[in-house]
């Protein structure tokens, strides 16, 4: 079956919500082993000029492992396409019984609100603590909710302020809604052992918990729905939102804020589509049924010694395949707004968390084989190493080509086939923004939330050349990283510094050496044997050498105020601001927008003051 390097016209959106959850799973795997065989085969026919030797076959093996997770974001985005231009109500869609958003049918249950924090900003997670408290009591509901200020902190510092902080929230909304402040001494389990001892000892009195993140922040109206969804839903036991990023005035953050939010519901309504109830947990922004999260999702210490045994990491995937395992559902709400969580404002911030995940995640080649798990649970969970696993194969990908080009005296690809690969792997990478940008374009509206049509090409384009030049820098980061876990280091998972600041040279060059030294070796090696080949592969390198400048610029704190100004990578939150985002008085949203100063979030410094 040919695969198309541009997006196919979509398919009718009505025939693809009409097929059962069996065939378009069927539908789906078929579509992305047919990429995968076509992908292939056009790599060995790249590499048969001279024959086909035992390097060609690494170099096939490893290209082939690239594929897969490319091919499914591939399918996705051109589903999600296809479902976005047809259907106004896509999120009752995909999950049937999400309650209508008029829905007011009475609050009948109690939900403890996590917020999971381990030496956070205390001001920022109480200043968005107290929005959604505000927004609960104004909707009369606050007696259905108990706030559990779930802390892991062991700085001083930081331990005195988050008490300072939920003391004033306490004492802001006390006789309305009740505050919880639990601190452990240390922090076994991590988030995953956070939750599990507020399970022990406060779990029985909710029948659901919300968990958060420190940077997280959601609608009342957004929090009451899913509520209300799983009181009349008892097979769900697991309901995600989506989650936009707020609005940034890093000049790293805005290009990686704006392409996140531009492939934010297309995307997942492509993956929510054949997924189903089989869906993710992002362990964040996300209701949860409490009951049998206690008896069936409590997750053992891994065996052996190493950084890959021990406590799971990366719990949400498992605690996921656990829940459907038990018999529950775990659902996608497809939501435009309403649920959000902070980007990343650096680099080395970006890749601090994103190691992070790459360590958890690794955890879970030893938890594929759990007996009963539902076959999308284990896909799921093998797709998380996925991303990393094929970045790292891309990297030993262009390591093994240089060797051919540079000893071989004659001709090594065959070029037409050779550019058949490339126009193929590029397409499946750029198709989800794409597909993105067509749905954005298509609709006069949302041009004007992102800030107009001159300001989404411009951004669109932005974004291109963001990604590209990411690429290689993640993925020299996952091939060191991996390989350091291999030989038993650990990474070392501290605190994210959110907001905006500079990084200096040397600190960047002590997180960003490996790319460095990559990439001046590649670039090189490229122009040393065949000046020739180093046009075509050597911008993989030369990026990848240039990593500590990228870092250095994209830190900047006056450029990001820049591009926020000028409305360059502008995003609707920013746009036409919900009144959540308003009163949070974020420097990148235009001051015409911003309410007039009002005790909501002040009220909880003043009284720490």
């Amino acid at each position: 079956m040919p695969v198309p390097t541009h997006l196919p016209e979509p398919a009718a959106p009505q025939a693809l919500l009409s097929m059962s959850v069996v065939r378009r799973r069927h539908w789906f795997l078929a579509l992305v082993s047919a990429t995968l065989l076509v992908a292939t085969s056009l790599m060995v026919w790249t590499l048969s000029a001279g024959g086909f030797d035992a390097l060609d076959g690494v170099i096939t093996l490893l290209f082939a492992l690239t594929v897969p997770f490319n091919a499914i974001a591939f399918w996705n985005a051109v589903v999600g396409l296809g479902l976005q231009r047809g259907k106004d109500d896509l999120a009752t869609a995909l999950c049937p019984r999400l309650t209508d958003p008029t829905d007011r049918s009475p609050i009948t249950t109690s939900t403890a609100i996590l917020s999971c924090i381990r030496n956070e900003d205390a001001a920022t997670v109480g200043r968005n603590l107290d929005l959604m408290l505000e927004g609960l009591v104004e909707a009369g509901v606050a007696g259905d909710f108990h706030v559990y200020v779930l802390s892991d902190s062991d700085w001083p510092e930081v331990i005195a302020a988050e008490e300072a902080r939920v003391d004033a929230l306490a004492e802001r909304w006390s006789g309305r809604i009740g505050v919880t402040y639990r601190r452990r001494e240390d922090n076994p389990g991590f988030k995953a052992g956070n939750i599990r001892d507020f399970c022990e000892r406060w779990g029985d009195r909710h029948d659901f918990m919300l968990v958060l993140d420190a940077d997280s922040l959601m609608e009342a109206d957004v929090i009451l729905r899913m509520v209300r969804t799983l009181q009349q839903a008892p097979e769900i036991g697991i309901l995600q939102t989506l989650m936009a990023g707020l609005p940034s005035a890093s000049a790293f953050a805005r290009p990686l804020q704006f392409g996140m939010r531009m492939l934010m519901n297309g995307f997942t309504a492509g993956n929510a589509w054949w997924q189903q109830d089989v869906g993710p947990y992002w362990g964040h922004n996300a209701l949860i049924r409490t009951r049998p999260f206690r008896e069936h999702c409590d997750l053992a210490p891994l065996p052996g010694r190493g950084p890959l045994s021990g406590a799971v990491l990366s719990h949400d995937q498992v605690e996921a395949a656990l829940m459907r395992r038990a018999g529950y559902e775990v659902r996608l709400m497809l939501l435009d707004s309403g649920s959000w969580e902070e980007t990343p404002t650096t680099l080395t911030e970006y890749l601090r968390r994103d190691l992070r995940w790459c360590q958890g995640n690794m955890q879970y080649f030893h938890l594929l084989g759990l007996p009963d798990l539902h076959p999308v649970s284990r896909i799921n969970l093998a797709l998380a190493t996925g991303g990393f696993i094929g970045s790292t194969a891309w990297v030993l990908l262009m390591l093994l080509l240089a060797l051919p080009m540079a000893l071989d005296s004659g001709p090594t690809f065959l070029p037409g086939p050779g550019l058949a690969v490339f126009a193929l792997s590029m397409g499946m990478a750029f198709a989800p923004k794409l597909a993105a940008l067509i749905e954005v374009t298509a609709s006069a509206d949302a041009r004007r939330r992102f800030g107009g049509g001159l300001r989404l090409v411009v951004g669109a384009l932005g974004d291109l050349l963001f990604s590209v030049l990411m690429a290689p820098i993640l993925a020299v980061a996952h091939a060191f990283f991996i390989g350091g876990l291999l030989i038993g280091r650990a990474g070392v998972w501290g605190a994210q510094r959110r907001v905006v600041h500079w990084v200096g040279p040397l600190a960047a060059l002590r997180r960003l050496w490996p790319q460095t030294l990559f990439g001046i070796a590649g670039v090189t090696w490229f122009w040393v044997f065949s000046p020739p080949g180093a046009l075509f592969f050597s911008p993989f390198f030369a990026i990848a050498a240039v990593a500590v400048p990228i870092a250095v610029v994209t830190s900047v704190p006056r450029l990001g105020r820049l591009a926020a100004r000028i409305g360059l990578w502008r995003i609707p939150e920013e746009t036409v601001p919900r009144p959540m985002i308003a009163a949070l008085h974020l420097p990148a949203v235009p001051a015409v927008h911003r309410p007039q100063p009002r005790l909501v979030g002040e009220a909880v410094a003043e009284a720490a003051d």
